[in-house]
């Protein structure tokens, strides 16, 4: 299991000062990446276009290029502006399997100053049931300090 505190403090640091939204991505997306076994793909995907996100930084194998919000679990993260915790991705109506070994799937949205939606971070697993509200919780909380301000 992730050791949230340290990862918070290390992410703390790292990007302490940088309101670079690519910058910052790819920092947690590498810090979150490392932190866990049960994380087989850690990427952002950036909003581009009303009702439109892109691939951006990530860890891990591809990941889809574009996803409209109307589809997959990134695009109801983005629609709701609500973590979707998705214990089997197969059960998911819509899901988008970028990766076939993906089993289930945490996306968190990522809002920044005045509640602006930059994006969605998304968290793969190749373990059915692999994410829990406690990993949705500490990862908002860690996204709120890192983009609330950009």
């Amino acid at each position: 299991m992730t050791d949230y505190h340290a990862l918070h403090a290390r992410i703390r640091a790292l990007t302490e000062g940088e309101t670079d939204i690519v910058a910052l991505m790819a920092t947690l997306a590498c810090e979150i990446h490392q932190s866990d076994d049960r994380f087989d793909w850690t990427g952002f995907y950036r909003v581009v276009a009303p009702d439109l996100l892109k691939i951006g930084p990530y860890q891990g194998g591809h990941g889809c290029l574009s996803i409209p919000f109307s589809r997959g679990v990134c695009g109801a993260a983005a629609r709701t502006g609500q973590v979707q915790l998705v214990p089997d991705v197969d059960a998911f109506p819509g899901h988008i399997a970028c990766a076939s070994s993906t089993r289930s799937e945490i996306v968190l949205p990522v809002f920044g100053n005045g509640g602006r939606l930059l994006g969605v971070l998304d968290i793969d697993s190749d373990r059915p049931d692999a994410f829990t509200d406690e990993d949705a919780t500490r990862l908002a909380a860690i996204l709120k300090e890192v983009f609330g301000h950009v």
